[in-house]
């Protein structure tokens, strides 16, 4: 049920990185972002029996939406718990796609909590947002697709947070194209707080604050089924600052003419950045996942970094 996504290209953003770029367009994903593949997947799992129970899980982002759209095509009942501080684009299309709100403290106990009363009450099952085998495979599909529409691709560059996305990716891809690099590309954050490069450097799951950053879809952190698949078929992992994330999307929308989250920009930020020129400064053929297209126009804190 998912769609094949196009693959956008642009001289201009060739010029930036100084190589060819070919954006994966999953911003035009159903509910404007990747997440979908993976919630399909999650839900379509459980079969007839298992979904007349319902759905339920937890998400600030774009996870909320897929899995109530993907509950509605389904016939299934969806429950999402979400803070009071998610982005206001991003509750109206849980609402819209047939989801049950649930609005809760924004801290990661208070969504736990909800959850299990839902299931509890319910019988629900819960479908995680990145850490479970079906949400990864169902996020493969994009290297898949990718690698079919573009040959010779040398890398594949994915904004990362909790992980589901780039160890799918990794996964898909290097069982194809083996000398394929998966590169992450993770935003530091206004307080330092990149936790897979710092995992990456460490070699073992580290703890560290969640990272305030405009790129409000990348504050999870690596799980236990995510970090082993990261640790042992990532590349390399690049950090992009938060001015980085505007120009990225600002690039997007002058020169190829589309919008996409703060989130959805961290790999072209990464790209046509200088870390990136100095140790991928070989390659001629870039992939890059422009993962989610939900802006929140509301956010005044979206203006203010748009206009610095």
């Amino acid at each position: 049920m998912a769609r094949v996504t196009p693959v956008l290209t642009s001289g201009s953003v060739d010029r930036a990185a100084g190589r060819q770029v070919f954006c994966k367009a999953e911003i035009f994903q159903r509910g404007g972002a990747f997440k979908f593949r993976g919630a399909y997947n999650s839900i379509a799992a459980l079969g007839a029996e298992g979904q007349q129970q319902g759905v339920v899980t937890h998400s600030s982002g774009n996870h909320a939406g897929a899995v109530a759209m993907a509950a509605q095509l389904l016939g299934c009942t969806a429950h999402i718990v979400a803070p009071r501080t998610a982005p206001r684009v991003k509750l109206d299309a849980v609402k819209a796609f047939g989801g049950k709100l649930t609005l809760c403290d924004p801290t990661m106990e208070a969504r736990e909590a909800a959850c299990q009363k839902i299931q509890d009450e319910t019988g629900a099952h819960f479908v995680p947002p990145y850490n479970y085998g079906e949400t990864i495979c169902g996020q493969g599909t994009i290297a898949l697709e990718f690698l079919e529409q573009c040959a010779g691709l040398q890398a594949i560059v994915v904004p990362v947070s909790g992980g589901g996305m780039l160890s799918g990716i990794a996964v898909a891809a290097k069982a194809l194209e083996p000398g394929i690099r998966i590169i992450a590309a993770e935003p530091v954050g206004l307080n330092d707080a990149a936790d897979v490069a710092l995992c990456m450097a460490a070699g073992e799951l580290v703890e560290v604050p969640r990272t305030r950053t405009i790129a409000d879809g990348l504050q999870a952190r690596l799980g236990d089924l995510t970090w082993p698949i990261v640790r042992d078929h990532v590349d390399d992992v690049i950090t992009v600052e938060e001015n980085e994330i505007v120009g990225g999307m600002r690039l997007c929308y002058e020169r190829m003419k589309v919008v996409v989250e703060p989130s959805g920009a961290v790999g072209l930020a990464a790209v046509v950045g200088e870390k990136f020129a100095e140790r991928h400064g070989d390659l001629e053929r870039v992939g890059i996942i422009l993962c989610g297209g939900n802006v929140d126009l509301n956010t005044r804190g979206f203006w203010e970094s748009w206009r610095a």
